[in-house]
């Protein structure tokens, strides 16, 4: 096991130990467990990303409730070791749990907690910012006026897309999905192609709504269409943002042949899960097709990227902060105490928190 790693301690004679594997944005969080009668015990090891043995001499021998992240491996030997401490609850900080071996936190009577909602119009913003930096080519400018290499107004330098009156396609219209879809919509008034299993009502009706308010204004009216198949929305799409969930069936969902049907100079956004995309085949993708853009925060073997990815000019790439707004980060914190609190330590039930 590893050794005893640094911790920062709020309320030290609380009767309830709950650990938190990072320090986290914000102070209601830590209020609501302090003011509860917890210690709160918070990691300040500078290792970005905790190993289970380190995690395993966090939990020690006695620990009530435990709030993670989306980096650390929450399977059968944490969620025995927090069971034997005492545990019953885990909350990770993020709205997905692709991290956490669910049937394992149940053998171990652990619940498990997420943190959903407060992600969704963040999430959404970051993936409409990569769309414009990928289709206005933003980074490329940038690099290139810090190197010193404007000399003057040309007409061919850095000509990207434009959107206003394109077509965006949203894969998954699910919250964040339909949040993206609307602020293209309302702000670039694009035309929407979508695809999910589940008709997305309340987005079609805001669609329609917003193309009689333009016609009735004298403009053009925007469209909306739910495409029967998945590759109905590669071709048709200029701009293509990617909002489904992991699982086996979206594994490489973006594989060599889908990319090979997307228009040559389509933009192609992913603010969801790294491993939808095959990013070998992206990387062969982006060589082969130099008008073809993409903007990524997420990544298949993250928080690496494959090979020749950071070499390609034609994407935009960021380390993972969808929802990297303080208000989003302070609200996920604020979730997963609660989830801890409320949610699950039984001796909190019923009891009023805020």
């Amino acid at each position: 096991m590893a050794k005893p790693i640094s911790m920062e301690v709020w309320n030290p004679s609380g009767k309830y130990r709950v650990v938190s594997t990072k320090s986290m944005p914000g102070a209601r969080w830590i209020r609501l467990l302090t003011d509860n009668d917890c210690r709160l015990e918070i990691c300040t090891d500078p290792k970005t990303i905790l190993s289970v043995d380190d995690i395993l001499a966090l939990i020690g021998d006695r620990c009530d409730g435990i709030i993670g992240q989306l980096t650390e491996d929450w399977g059968e030997v944490l969620f025995s070791a927090l069971k034997r401490a005492g545990g019953t609850a885990f909350s990770n900080m993020a709205v997905g749990y692709n991290n956490v071996d669910v049937e394992a936190a149940n053998r171990n009577g652990i619940a498990v907690g997420n943190t959903p909602g407060v992600l969704t119009e963040t999430t959404a913003e970051l993936a409409a910012s990569l769309t414009l930096s990928a289709a206005r080519r933003i980074v490329e400018a940038d690099q290139f006026m810090r190197a010193g290499l404007y000399e003057g107004w040309l007409p061919y330098l850095f000509v990207g897309n434009l959107l206003k009156g394109q077509t965006v396609g949203v894969i998954g219209a699910g919250r964040i999905g339909s949040a993206y879809a609307r602020m293209m919509i309302e702000g670039f008034k694009m035309n929407l192609i979508y695809y999910d299993l589940y008709q997305a009502t309340r987005l079609e009706k805001f669609v329609t709504a917003y193309g009689q308010f333009l016609k009735a204004n004298g403009e053009q009216p925007v469209t909306w269409k739910r495409a029967a198949t998945m590759e109905d929305v590669l071709r048709e799409a200029d701009v293509i943002s990617l909002h489904p969930v992991l699982d086996k069936t979206t594994y490489h969902l973006i594989n060599p042949e889908r990319l090979a049907i997307m228009k040559k100079e389509a933009v192609l956004v992913n603010a969801s899960r790294g491993p939808v995309i095959d990013e070998l085949a992206l990387v062969e993708h982006l060589k082969a097709n130099p008008m073809f853009r993409v903007g990524l925060d997420v990544f298949e073997d993250e928080p690496y990227m494959k090979p020749g990815l950071a070499d390609m000019k034609n994407a935009v790439v960021v380390p993972h902060i969808a929802s990297a707004s303080k208000w989003t980060r302070e609200g996920m914190a604020t979730l997963a105490a609660l989830n801890v609190l409320a949610c699950h330590l039984q001796s909190f039930r019923g009891q009023q928190l805020i």
